[in-house]
């Protein structure tokens, strides 16, 4: 999501994270998005990366690691509107 928001208004939820919200279908061959954690119907400021059932069908990473120790994920994304 745009994580630099237009002067005045709030960062959304989930704008510096990966962030899920769902898509319904309506008939007529058409979507509509909804986007319950920040009360909002997604526009050009959500990028979708991918579609699933659930986060296990979209993972951004997957698969395993063989070995001992701690391990940590860490992933960040910065979105900027373009003028």
């Amino acid at each position: 999501m745009l994580t630099r928001p237009p002067e005045g208004k709030e960062k959304l939820v989930g704008s510096d994270a990966s962030h899920a919200w769902v898509s319904v279908f309506a008939g007529d061959s058409r979507w509509v998005d909804f986007d319950p954690t920040n009360n909002v119907i997604p526009s050009v400021d959500h990028i979708t990366f991918a579609y699933g059932r659930d986060y296990g069908d979209v993972s951004p990473i997957n698969g395993f690691i063989v070995g001992g120790g701690e391990h940590q994920v860490s992933v960040a994304v910065d979105v900027s509107a373009s003028d």
